[in-house]
């Protein structure tokens, strides 16, 4: 067999600029792979197999981040452009293309086919000649050290990341991915403090641990009677009635420090559990804060959410997809099963059940159903987050009242499975919120100029007087009056002609009729004959 082969261009890009390696008898097959792959390993048989055609330095670094962000997009900058067309054989068209332009990424071959109507190849005979051609990179340019090489690559390298980091689309979501990673943190804390607080207390006021069972108020209470319970007398009730809340439980409180069967402590544990308390009292109002940090970063970020799940768990969707956008692209049946990832591949290998919830079992609305109906709410649910998350990544003016409406939807839909009271369809609840912000000004349907024009001209109509009204009104009566004329006879001439055609049709099915009875009779005469 005759192997035909050309020459391989290889598009190389690097910090200092543009380069252009040839590479002749190509095997568009793949059966020079072999002799690739054995030469890369060697300068001197590698430097044999290639060489260098042209290049293109960048003259200052910002023209080295800006050809490099357009690869990465992936684009063809005007610069690659009279690159290539400089160095590469002139072809008429792409079929007549007597050469190979090897490609590090298969994304840039389309933009470079639009762009210059070069066909370029990525496949594995390029990918092991680009990495030849970056083990010894230095040493075919003859004019360059490793050292100057990696320093462009540094400067480059910190450069394009800074770039990349300052036109992130999920820098919005940044801090709410961790600030509810450090919620969730710090609740963990908080509880294994808490604790250990309660054992450490307890030796010496043990009746306390029942009276009072929240974290927070047993802290501060601990806190107010620096760790000693002969502290908490009738002067500190006022005080203790504000932790607690109840005029009863403090009563209790005061009670039991008379007959507690707590052994005594020394100065210096009392000294340190008191320290402990403050301690842990700082964490609890810190996580508070974070909280209500969390909340207003949910309402400017996604409102829509929200408004349908709650801060902490629409956050804890975000924060587990990697970004609101990444959110929004789900289907909701990823959303559906978002956080149980585990159980779920684990019911694919051993071929049981598939998880109906994830994340969103932290929900009000799973946690009210009933346990057949966890699963129809859940699904529900994820399709409504999904409309919410999509709303919040692309709207332009953000609103809560979409998410308030999808709530509404998701209540009515917990009544029908409960009680079978019948929902609002979600056309129906739609158009009335989308009446709402139309109003507010924050929705302008398909197409917004035809609003604006229509609003012109209602400030135009407002302008005119009552009697031009009228004649408007009355030529508009006439005009209708007109058409419907039209319309009527236009649906008796259509009538009529269609009597006609039967007419006629019943005439000649007649004469039809005729004619084949007088043949028949010829036809007996004849036999009779």
């Amino acid at each position: 067999k005759q192997i035909i082969t050309m020459q391989l261009f290889i598009l190389y890009e690097s910090a200092q600029g543009y380069f252009l390696f040839v590479k002749e008898d190509y095997d568009e097959t793949g059966g020079g792979l072999s002799k690739v792959q054995k030469a890369v390993s060697s300068l001197e048989r590698f430097s044999k197999m290639t060489k260098l055609v042209g290049s293109h330095p960048f003259k200052t670094a910002e023209e080295a981040l800006e050809n490099i962000m357009a690869i990465g997009a992936p684009k063809v900058t005007p610069t690659l452009k009279n690159f290539l067309a400089t160095y590469l054989p002139a072809s008429k068209s792409s079929k007549k293309q007597k050469f190979a332009l090897g490609i590090s990424d298969a994304k840039l071959g389309p933009e470079l086919f639009s762009d210059t109507g070069i066909t370029a190849v990525h496949n594995d005979t390029t990918m092991e000649m680009i990495r030849g051609i970056r083990m010894h990179y230095a040493k075919l340019l003859q004019n360059l050290t490793d050292a100057e090489v990696t320093k462009a690559q540094l400067g480059l390298g910190h450069s394009f990341s800074r770039t990349r980091c300052a036109t992130d689309v999920n820098r919005q979501d940044k801090p709410i991915t961790q600030t509810i990673a450090l919620i969730e943190q710090m609740d963990k804390d908080i509880n294994t403090f808490a604790m250990r607080l309660k054992e450490w207390f307890a030796w010496h006021f043990p009746e306390l641990t029942k009276i009072v069972n929240d974290n927070t108020i047993y802290a501060r209470i601990v806190n107010l009677c620096d760790a000693r319970r002969d502290n908490l007398t009738e002067d500190l009730k006022e005080e203790i009635e504000q932790i607690v809340l109840d005029e009863e439980k403090a009563a209790q409180i005061i009670d039991a420090v008379k007959i507690s069967m707590g052994m005594d402590i020394s100065d210096q544990d009392a000294l340190q559990i008191k320290k402990w308390a403050e301690r842990v009292t700082e964490l609890m109002t810190f996580r508070e804060t974070l909280s209500e940090f969390l909340k207003q970063r949910m309402s400017a970020v996604a409102p829509n959410l929200q408004a349908l799940i709650g801060e902490i768990v629409g956050s804890k969707l975000i924060a587990h997809a990697g970004g609101l956008t990444n959110l929004s692209k789900y289907p909701a049946s990823t959303i559906q099963i978002l956080g149980a990832e585990k159980a779920l591949f684990r019911a694919l290998k051993t071929k049981g059940k598939t998880p109906k919830y994830g994340l969103l079992f932290n929900s009000t609305f799973i946690g009210r159903a009933g346990a057949a109906n966890k699963g129809k709410i859940s699904r529900y649910l994820a399709n409504k987050c999904a409309i919410a998350s999509r709303i919040d990544c692309f709207s332009e003016y953000p609103t809560a009242k979409i998410g308030e409406s999808l709530r509404d939807q998701v209540e009515e839909r917990l009544k029908f499975i409960a009680s079978g009271t019948k929902p609002r369809k979600n056309k129906e609840a739609m158009e009335e919120v989308l009446q709402e912000l139309k109003q507010e000004g924050l929705f302008y349907g398909d197409n917004a100029k035809k609003v604006d024009a229509a609003a012109a001209g209602n400030d135009a109509d407002e302008d005119e007087t009552d009697e031009e009204r009228v004649a408007k009104k009355s030529k508009k009566d006439k005009k209708e009056k007109k058409e419907k004329k039209s319309k009527k006879e236009d649906k008796e001439e259509k009538k009529s002609k269609k009597r006609k055609r039967s007419e006629v049709e019943d005439d000649s099915d007649d004469e039809d009729a005729q004619a084949l009875k007088e043949a028949a009779k010829t036809k007996k005469k004849s036999k009779s004959k």
